[in-house]
């Protein structure tokens, strides 16, 4: 078996089979609790990262996520829910999954493995004044090693997000962020623990830049959509909360500028 981390076994996994299912569960509890600390580890790189996106979504960018199979998907769901929560519009923050939406559900056998198809896929959207983030645990996902090559010659600025330091992903990143967090339980099976911190390392990325443009208020989602029942009562919740008013007045409020937080805040000033 490969010696790469995400590959390798996990001594503290010997005898896995004959545990018990609590001491299965605890395990697994056990090696999800060293995720936090490995991502703290890469904070200086994530903060380059964020700040590469910010100062690209200043000039007109848009942001990336390449992937294949469980970090293609954790890249689509990291995108796909930045319009609703800060008001963004779709195309900011894009994610090209190996497989295409196919694979958001099913495997496709060997789009993994396509690197031209990765570099296509990513050429057809990447400028200049991009971000592109190529997402792979083990740090060799050929796919996306071609969406970055693509990234690089369209001059945009390439983000690598991988648990292998020693791979062709994190040499070949301008800024090269390396989640070290050992070997799995189930050896080789990277949505686990890899999974797991590919997703905060993507929370920072999005979060840590829409927070750093403006997208918030402090900690309220004031650019949010309020497109349902749950998120009309937030939206009432915080005009109540920033202008003292009562809840009737909240909500005439909000839908006399078709529901924008940000908009009835600021009538207020």
């Amino acid at each position: 078996m490969s010696s790469t981390g995400t590959e390798s076994r996990n001594p503290r996994a010997r005898g896995l089979s004959q545990r018990s299912t609590r001491e299965v569960l605890e395990l697994m509890n056990d090696e999800d609790a060293r995720v936090a600390g490995a991502v703290r580890l890469a904070t200086p790189e994530i903060a380059r990262a964020v700040d590469a996106i910010v100062a690209a979504l200043g000039k007109g960018g848009q942001v990336i996520y390449v992937g294949a199979g469980t970090s293609g998907r954790l890249g689509v769901l990291d995108a796909s829910e930045m319009p609703p929560t800060f008001g963004v519009p779709p195309e900011l923050f894009r994610a090209v999954i190996a497989g295409g939406d196919t694979a958001l559900r099913l495997a496709v056998e060997g789009a993994e493995d396509d690197e031209e198809a990765g570099r296509r896929d990513v050429a057809r959207v990447a400028g200049a004044n991009d971000v592109v983030v190529g997402i792979s645990a083990s740090g060799r996902a050929p796919y996306v090693l071609g969406g970055l090559s693509a990234g690089d010659g369209a001059g945009a600025v390439t983000v690598g997000i991988t648990c292998n330091a020693g791979s062709a992903l994190a040499r070949s990143a301008r800024i090269p962020v390396v989640i070290d967090v050992g070997p799995e339980i189930i050896a080789g099976s990277s949505r686990l623990k890899a999974g797991t911190a590919t997703k905060l390392v993507l929370n920072m990325l999005s979060t840590g830049a829409m927070v750093r443009s403006g997208r918030t208020r402090d900690d309220l989602m004031v650019d949010m959509h309020a497109s349902n029942a749950k998120l009309r009562e937030r939206a009432i919740g915080i005009v109540r909360a920033e202008t003292g008013t009562d809840e009737a007045e909240a909500r005439r409020r909000l839908e006399a500028v078709d529901w924008s937080v940000r908009e009835a805040l600021d009538r207020q000033r």
